[in-house]
């Protein structure tokens, strides 16, 4: 089915590019305070930290407030502490979802991924109930203005990347989870910072949706993603050209 998936990185939701600053601010700041508690506070020593920090440059926000973040998640300032949780369930049309949050409270959290999955006809599952249809990768982007896509590409192989997809707009290069930081710096190296560098859930096949389940789905994963606690929103679904254009016009 020609169309589009949610992991070549197209925008799924009405109006995705207009989410208040405020809240891609309060993800960045749990996720750098919880990378910097999980690890060195020194960028150059700790990957999610700075992957972190990229993010955060990406969204403009100001230094001081980088940098707060990272004191308290060291121990420099109060503040709260962080779970790692994830969720796996079905939305509409039977797309697995995976949800990743951050938390301070789980019980929170889970009553309102619950709820939303619930409202559009979908169910929470149990740990790992739909994870076995994805497979974790790492996944590298870069402006397709950062190089030609022939020396991505050969950059990339040598760098022990699996795959690299190269477009108008972007290159997107992906590789196993442990070789992510080694893949990463060696295109740093040679391309300069990657607009971003993290881990992915990707789906091993697609399931098809349109019309009214395909709205319900939107609807769904606009909820979910305008949740504080939620770090990031993985699902299965594809959809036509058509479809996506209407569902974002």
């Amino acid at each position: 089915m020609a169309g589009h998936s949610q992991f070549k990185n197209i925008m799924y939701r009405k109006g995705a590019q207009d989410k208040k600053r405020a809240k891609i601010f309060t993800k960045i700041i749990r996720e750098l305070t919880t990378a910097a508690r999980s690890g060195l506070p020194d960028v150059t020593a700790n990957p999610r930290l700075r992957a972190a920090v990229t993010a955060a440059k990406e969204a403009n926000m100001p230094k001081d407030t980088v940098e707060r973040a990272i004191r308290r998640g060291v121990g420099g300032e109060d503040g709260e502490k962080y779970e790692e949780v994830r969720y796996e369930g079905y939305g509409p049309g039977g797309v697995a979802i995976i949800v990743e949050a951050l938390t301070d409270n789980r019980n929170r959290t889970a009553s309102d991924v619950r709820a939303a999955l619930t409202k559009a006809g979908g169910s929470l599952g149990e740990s790992n109930s739909v994870s076995f249809m994805f497979d974790r990768v790492g996944q590298i982007v870069y402006s397709a203005k950062a190089a030609p896509a022939d020396a991505m590409f050969e950059a990339a192989v040598e760098a022990g990347a699996d795959d690299v997809e190269s477009g108008a707009e972007e290159h997107v290069v992906t590789c196993a989870p442990d070789a992510l930081i080694a893949v990463r710096d060696a295109l740093e190296r040679r391309f300069g910072a990657p607009q971003s560098a993290k881990l992915l859930w990707k789906p091993k096949t697609q399931a098809p949706v349109e019309g009214q389940t395909a709205e319900a789905l939107f609807k769904l994963l606009e909820t979910l993603e305008d949740s504080d606690d939620v770090q990031n929103v993985f699902a299965n679904f594809e959809v036509s050209d058509d479809v996506m254009a209407r569902l974002s016009a």
